[in-house]
């Protein structure tokens, strides 16, 4: 089984190659190195992978990486931390549209050409962004208001590609949704503006290495985003990785669309304390709240029964073990000067 991967160079895509490598896809990736830069895997020498620079936005050059491909996962686009949700909130939009585009116009035409059998686009939670049914189920996006955020609203538009292409040119299609994807990998984007929290530049990824950077760094009172009590499912990138190979690879999955995520809740405040335990050990934590973003969304809770029953997929790396992993990573890349 052949696949390309677009946006290889990514957090997700780094766990997600690895994974299809070991279960004995070959894989082509393609990123033009616009987020991290030049960036170095595991996987790099492997007979099996191939990495192309390139841009996403080219129907064309993915034409040709298509030739041969069984499967592709549309895994490229503009993504970062909350405050690119403002900082970028055109872009979000007007280039995350053009690499969809893109995608699926080379998709089409190498299915049509009798090559490619489905495209697997990887969708994203804050498509329910404004839901208010918990645990929320697939299909709710499309009963809920739409995402009050560019980024989430063109995430739901690419899902609406991957209807409208099966629809017109008959092209099957997967969609999933991870969600907060937490693990190793992530740096600091070259296109992020400094913003600090505190005393402590913010690497403008995700919660967690902010929080584990901040802590490493000394950071007493720890500062969090809004009230703490948001509430969230971190994923460990291992287990996505994992749920999205199923979901690319089974026959059941077909035009099917899937939450990819742990069933455990968890409130930043949690998190928070959690992260400072395992740094800091008995020191009493104390908690200083910097103003929340419009964007950042109060409850995130997926159900995960249809992942479960059609695919089989279950998140099962506890988030302890996770930030295990991550803690140390993080302390190596503030030497590095990589956060």
């Amino acid at each position: 089984m052949k696949t390309l991967v677009t946006g290889s160079s990514g957090f997700i895509a780094g766990y997600l190659i690895e994974e299809l490598l070991a279960h004995g896809h070959e894989v082509v990736g393609l990123d033009n190195l616009s987020k991290y830069g030049p960036v170095s895997r595991g996987f790099d020498s492997n007979p099996r992978y191939r990495a192309v620079e390139g841009d996403a936005k080219d129907p064309a050059l993915i034409g040709e990486l298509l030739e041969g491909c069984d499967h592709f996962v549309a895994g490229a686009a503009i993504i970062g931390g909350i405050s690119l949700f403002h900082e970028l909130a055109y872009d979000l939009l007007a280039e995350n549209e053009r690499i969809t585009a893109a995608a699926f116009d080379a998709a089409i035409k190498a299915h049509r050409a009798g090559t490619l059998r489905k495209i697997t686009v990887v969708s994203s939670s804050m498509v329910f962004e404004n839901a208010a049914t918990f645990p929320t189920p697939e299909g709710e996006q499309e009963r809920c208001p739409p995402p009050s955020s560019t980024y989430g609203f063109q995430k739901l538009a690419t899902e609406y590609f991957a209807k409208g292409a099966r629809q017109q040119y008959g092209l099957p299609y997967t969609i999933v949704r991870p969600f907060n994807c937490v693990g190793v990998g992530e740096r600091r984007a070259k296109y992020d503006r400094e913003v600090r929290s505190g005393n402590v530049r913010l690497a403008l990824s995700h919660v967690v290495p902010d929080l584990v950077q901040k802590v490493l760094k000394g950071q007493d009172p720890l500062r969090i985003l809004g009230d703490g009590r948001q509430v969230r499912h971190y994923t460990y990138g291992g287990d996505l990785a994992r749920g999205i190979r199923l979901a690319v690879e089974s026959p059941a999955a077909t035009d099917e669309d899937f939450n990819l995520s742990t069933e455990r809740s968890t409130t930043v405040l949690e998190l928070a304390g959690t992260i400072w335990r395992m740094i800091r050990g008995d020191d009493p934590l104390r908690i200083e709240h910097d103003p929340p973003y419009p964007h950042d969304v109060q409850r995130r809770v997926p159900s995960v029964e249809k992942a479960r029953r059609v695919l089989g997929f279950e998140a099962t790396t506890p988030l302890e073990e996770a930030l295990a992993e991550i803690i140390p990573w993080v302390r190596d890349q503030i030497a590095a000067g990589g956060i």
